[in-house]
C-alpha cells in the first residue's frame, strides 16, 4: 500500500474522502492502522471549524484504538504489533514548564488530535509515542475507543476527589460521559446520585449503579441533593451552563463541583453558596497517557463498559449529526476493522 482513505473536514461540516500519502512515521512517532474510532461531542473543535485555520484539512476523531504497525527512528518501547490508544491529548512534548513540573495535561506543546493534526475517522494515524495507551487484553477494542476520552474525563474528575467511601456523589447528565461516571463512581466505592432532567433515565441510571436519581425538573436539583445529605461532589457532564449552575447549592460543606462539560452559556453561582460551607468549583479536563491506562485497568476489573452505537465509518458524517443532535445511546464508534 502506498496510500490510505481518510475522511477529512474543512470549513464548517464539509466532509470529504481523501486519498493520503502512507509514508513513514516521525521520529519518536509510530503509525497505527486504526480499527475503532470514538464519535466525540469533542470533534466540533474539527467539524465545526473551531480551529485556527478552517480552510486547512484535517481528519478529526480522537479516540483511536489499532495495531502499531511501524515505528518511528529513536522509538524504543513501543513494537509492531501493539494494540494501542490515542486520545484527544496527542502526547506531551516533555520540556515545557508544565511538563517539567509533571503536569502533561497542561503540556503546550501537544497535538490535539483530530483537532490541530490527523485523527482517526481514517484507515492509519500518527501519534507521539508520549501520547500512545496500552489497552488490556480483556477490553475489546470498540469498548475501550471512548474510554480513551469520555471515560478518562469522568475518571480523571472522579480519581482527584478527597470524598470518603460511601459518600454521596452526584453525576449530572445521563448522557456520553454521564453513563459512564456513574459506574465509575459506583466501582469507586460511593453512594451515586444520578441527576438528569425527567425521569425517562432513572431506570437506566439504576442499572448502571445509581443509588438515588433526581429529576431536575421536579424541582430544584439542589434543595433534593440535601435533602440526600448533601454531595462529596457533583460531576457535571451536561454541556448546560444553566443546568449545572444549581446544583453547587446541594453539596455538602467542602464539597466540590468538578465541571467536565463543555457549555456555550455561563454558570451562575451565588458567593454565599461557595462561601458558608467553603465549597468549590473547579474544571476538569483529562488525564495523561498513563492515567488513561490507569483507567481502562479500572473499567476492565471493574466491568465499566460504555454503551455503544458501531457503524461504518465511511458513515462518519451522519453518525456526527446524530452525536451533535442528542440522539445517541450513547456513543457511537466508527468500525474500520472490517
Amino acid at each position: 500500500m502506498t496510500t490510505y482513505r481518510a475522511l477529512e473536514v474543512t470549513g464548517s461540516r464539509q466532509f470529504a474522502q481523501s486519498e493520503r500519502e502512507l509514508v513513514a512515521p516521525s521520529y519518536g512517532q509510530v503509525r497505527v492502522k486504526v480499527e475503532y474510532c470514538g464519535v466525540c461531542h469533542s470533534d466540533v473543535l474539527a467539524v465545526e471549524g473551531l480551529r485556527a485555520d478552517p480552510s486547512r484539512p484535517v481528519v478529526p476523531g480522537h479516540e483511536i484504538v489499532g495495531v502499531i504497525d511501524a515505528v518511528g527512528e529513536g522509538v524504543r518501547a513501543w513494537h509492531v504489533g501493539e494494540r494501542v490508544g490515542i486520545g484527544y491529548l496527542g502526547g506531551h512534548c516533555g520540556e515545557c514548564d508544565s511538563c517539567r513540573r509533571g503536569d502533561f495535561v497542561n503540556c503546550t506543546d501537544q497535538p490535539w488530535t483530530g483537532t490541530n493534526v490527523d485523527g482517526g475517522y481514517a484507515e492509519y494515524a500518527y501519534a507521539r509515542t508520549s501520547g500512545l495507551v496500552r489497552i488490556p487484553a480483556g477490553l475489546s477494542s470498540s469498548d475501550a475507543a471512548p474510554l480513551l476520552c469520555a471515560g478518562i474525563t469522568t475518571y480523571s474528575a472522579l480519581s482527584t476527589l478527597d470524598a470518603r467511601p460511601g459518600s454521596l456523589v452526584g453525576i449530572q447528565g445521563i448522557g456520553g460521559l454521564g453513563h459512564l461516571g456513574v459506574q465509575y463512581a459506583k466501582a469507586l466505592g460511593y453512594r451515586v446520585a444520578a441527576i438528569a432532567r425527567g425521569t425517562d433515565k432513572a431506570e437506566l441510571a439504576a442499572r448502571l449503579g445509581a443509588d438515588e436519581y433526581v429529576d431536575s425538573t421536579a424541582g430544584d436539583p439542589g434543595a433534593a441533593l440535601q435533602k440526600l445529605g448533601g454531595a462529596a461532589a457533583i460531576v457535571a457532564t451536561a454541556a448546560s451552563g444553566a443546568s449545572m449552575s444549581p446544583l453547587a447549592a446541594g453539596l455538602a460543606p467542602r464539597g466540590r463541583l468538578v465541571v467536565v462539560g463543555a457549555a456555550a452559556d455561563p454558570l451562575s453561582i451565588t458567593t454565599s453558596d461557595l462561601i458558608f460551607g467553603t465549597r468549590t468549583v473547579t474544571g476538569s479536563l483529562t488525564g495523561s497517557s498513563i492515567e488513561n491506562e490507569d483507567s481502562l485497568a479500572f473499567a476492565t476489573d471493574r466491568g465499566v463498559r460504555p454503551m455503544n452505537e458501531i457503524v461504518p465509518w465511511t458513515e462518519a458524517p451522519a453518525a456526527y449529526e446524530r452525536m451533535l443532535a442528542g440522539q445517541a445511546r450513547f456513543r457511537i464508534v466508527l468500525d474500520l476493522a472490517a
